[in-house]
């Protein structure tokens, strides 16, 4: 047994033998506890049942740490080897650094929704989508007798949420004409409490840890069976998958941001609103995409394409979590999909936004320090700089993908959340300390460093 759908099923199979007063089953612990009213218990009726609802009776022992199944491995590898080519593919392709690079000026109704398809297949994919697919997967796994229509009606409670939230906040904020920021560490938990469901989830699509996988987030027996959760194939978390959805508007996603910005300059909750949806609605394909084919595939190929999934929901939940931690001022450094700026000489001002291999150093202009720095969609360029302590420095940054994830610039050391518009852009500040201080996008994803010293 391996979810709560399981133990009422057997509970209510058990519970019909002449004589049953109470049944309780466990799954973690495999076993059931029936409480006859009156006469012996009669075994051979209890095994009946149990084999009926697609069990049978043993001892299952203690489950380890690590998988000892042949299959569960080979169909990882066969995962990161796709994985693999699906990187390097897309590295020589450019995919990663093009996405999104087109949306420099204020968006049309149609590019609002363009920009939506472009952040459901990008920055929405890694954020949320990681979170879709292993909701979807871990339903159509542990549904194994559901119709193919059951098993995507997650996907659609989840993006209906999405919808419906991002309409009327949409136009909430359109009309209140602000945002309510949250602040940068929070953001970053939200990130990181993303990345750790998604890690749950990849644990028990991946199978690669029996007793991690175990670990169940389910709702309580007792209130699962008051919410109606009696029939193994009725679905009762479309509450939560509605709920789930329309939470995602909080999520820091660049794109996101850059839209609920450009919401709260019409002042209108039509306005608002409308761009919002079009918002949502243009990463519906996306998203629905990665629950359809979950639905579509059972048997051998089903195992493998869940632990697949399961294996990129791993990665992103890691992801995720060091995005969180940037997001929240912790360093931890994790490879980018962006490539690397190109370099110039030490110690010249780099005004074109290439950088040396310590960084740009600030030029003196009237009493500031100066550096500039390019923004586009794939990330910043240069993105690492010196500066002296004690000194004011002006940082020019040139927004040349404004609607984009990157244009979300966080530095929560001296509390810097801003949104960059298009053109140029001008952060001032005043180190305190000398050390490292780092930078990143309002997801964590793109990030860089101020050197000061002494």
């Amino acid at each position: 047994m391996h979810c709560r759908s399981c133990e009422m099923l057997l509970e209510k199979n058990i519970s019909r033998i002449e004589g049953v007063k109470n049944v309780e089953v466990s799954y973690k612990k495999g076993v059931a506890e029936v409480e006859f009213a009156h006469g012996a218990p009669n075994d051979a009726a209890i095994a009946k049942a149990v084999q009926e609802a697609g069990y049978s009776l043993g001892q299952g022992g203690k489950l380890p740490w690590l998988s000892g199944d042949s299959d569960t491995w080979f169909d990882i590898m066969l995962g990161v080897s796709a994985l693999m080519v699906l990187f390097m593919a897309g590295k020589l392709l450019g995919i990663f650094n093009g996405l999104g690079s087109a949306f420099g000026a204020a968006p049309t109704y149609p590019i609002v929704f363009v920009i939506g398809l472009t952040a459901g297949i990008s920055t929405c994919m890694a954020m949320v989508g990681g979170l879709v697919a292993g909701f979807s997967a871990s339903y159509a796994e542990t549904h194994q007798y559901a119709t193919r229509w059951e098993r995507f009606e997650p996907n659609l409670f989840f993006n209906a949420g999405r919808l419906i939230s991002y309409t009327v906040l949409g136009g909430a904020i359109g009309a209140v004409g602000s945002v309510v920021k949250l602040s940068t560490g929070f953001t970053g938990f939200l990130v990181a409490a993303a990345g750790m469901v998604m890690l749950y989830l990849g644990l028990k699509l991946t199978g690669i840890s029996p007793k991690l996988s175990n670990l169940s987030l389910a709702l309580p027996k007792k209130l699962g069976r008051a919410l109606g959760m009696k029939d193994q194939n009725k679905e009762y978390s479309h509450k939560e998958a509605l709920i789930g959805g329309a939470l995602t508007f909080f999520l820091p996603c660049g794109f996101t941001q850059a839209m609920q910005v450009y919401a709260v300059t019409t002042g209108s909750f039509v306005a608002g609103a409308t761009i919002m949806f079009l918002f949502a609605l243009g990463t519906l394909p996306g998203l629905l995409g990665v629950g359809a084919l979950t639905s579509i595939l059972k048997g051998t190929p089903a195992r493998i394409f869940f632990r697949f999934v399961g294996l990129v929901v791993l990665i992103l939940g890691f992801f995720n979590i060091a995005n969180g931690y940037n997001l929240s001022g912790i360093d931890i450094r994790f490879p980018s999909l962006a490539s690397a700026g190109s370099s110039c000489p030490v110690g010249t001002p780099c005004p074109s936004g290439q950088s040396s291999s310590k960084g740009q150093i600030a030029q003196i202009e009237d009493g500031e320090q100066v550096v500039n720095m390019t923004q586009t969609a794939s990330g910043y360029n240069p993105n690492s700089f010196t500066v002296k302590k004690g000194i004011p420095v002006k940082w020019v940054i040139d927004s040349q993908d404004a609607y984009t994830c990157s244009a979300s610039i966080r530095m929560p050391a001296y509390n810097i959340a801003q949104f960059l518009q298009a053109g140029q852009n001008v952060i001032t500040f005043t180190p305190t300390q000398t050390g490292n201080i780092r930078f990143t996008c309002g997801m964590g994803m793109f990030s860089g460093t101020f050197t000061i010293v002494g």
